[in-house]
């Protein structure tokens, strides 16, 4: 006999999980700040080539030195050439002055002075394109929200319509929240790659949320009064079980491949969209298993009680 897993009877333990993390992340917030890409806070952009090794430590407290002020250093590769280059991010309203530039470049010529240091490309970020940008996707994640919310409402009309589209989006802001939650933790500035795998996961977690939903409809339909609801969606949940891991796993050995990829070549730009990325599919699948059934059928349960009470 195959087993079941009581889902439903451990809804109070898969609600607490995200709750605390959310907590944690809200307290690195507050106590680190939450990093900005460049895009979003302005600055300019520093392509840097050398000759044999330079350690990027060093490199990173050169600049800083003759700036003054804090900077994001990745370190970039070319995976044909072999060749790498420095790229340094200068957070300021207005970039870097060519003066200034000229001053840091001449404090990297002379700290390595057998390296070759020279400057390949320069670019000014003006905050305000980042900032439309960012308001504009923050439209876009809404409007898909309620969008998601009318279709799963009338897909789902004979299981409580609003609600079963209202607690999809509220496992679809707990992927979200996992995806901020990576960035904030792993100090990965918020960017246009934060934007891209929220947009990415928001469609990617909706898919398996309405595979269980339409299992607890047709279960729903079959068993009529003959289970209760919570043993209609725990075994609902049991018997899409198998399908949502089988679908994560082969998505996250995908992606974690290229996870692991470009962590070996030091391709940051990449592993900030990828990493994220297989997180939220994980917090994705949690919450299709054991957000989305478990909160609808709480619902549920609160309505019939009150009904109850009410007579």
């Amino acid at each position: 006999m195959k087993k079941t897993y009581d889902i439903v009877g451990r809804k109070k333990l898969w609600f607490t999980i995200p709750l605390v993390v959310l907590v944690i992340t809200l307290l690195v917030s507050a106590v680190f700040g939450v990093e900005l890409d460049i895009n979003f806070r302005g600055g300019s952009i520093v392509t840097y080539s050398f000759e044999g090794d330079v350690d990027q430590g060093a490199f990173q407290e050169t600049i800083q030195g003759a700036l003054g002020q804090q900077i994001g250093l990745q370190r970039q590769e070319d995976v044909v050439t072999g060749r790498v280059n420095y790229v340094a991010t200068l957070s300021s309203k207005e970039g870097v002055t060519p003066e200034k530039q000229m001053e840091i470049t001449s404090a990297l010529q002379q700290k390595f002075s057998g390296n070759n240091v020279e400057v390949v490309e320069t670019s000014n970020v003006d905050p305000a394109i980042g900032r439309d940008f960012f308001a504009k996707s923050m439209v876009a994640v809404a409007a898909a929200a309620v969008l998601m919310i009318l279709y799963i409402a009338f897909r789902f009309r004979k299981m409580g319509g609003w609600s079963a589209g209202v607690f999809a989006t509220v496992a679809l802001m707990h992927d979200v929240m996992y995806v901020f939650a990576t960035f904030v933790l792993l100090r990965f500035p918020i960017g246009d790659s934060f934007i891209a795998v929220a947009l990415t996961i928001l469609g990617y977690s909706i898919n398996a949320t309405i595979v269980i939903y339409d299992r607890i409809r047709e279960n729903e339909r079959s068993m009529g009064s003959k289970e209760t609801l919570d043993e209609v969606v725990n075994k609902s949940i049991n018997q899409s079980l198998a399908r949502s891991i089988n679908t994560t796993v082969s998505t996250v050995i995908a992606v974690g491949t290229v996870c692991v990829i470009c962590y070996i070549f030091h391709v940051e730009s990449i592993l900030i969209f990828t990493l994220p990325m297989m997180i939220g599919m994980l917090a994705g699948a949690y919450s299709s298993v054991c957000i989305a059934g478990p909160l609808w059928v709480t619902w549920q349960d609160r309505k019939a009680a009150k009904k109850k009470l009410q007579k």
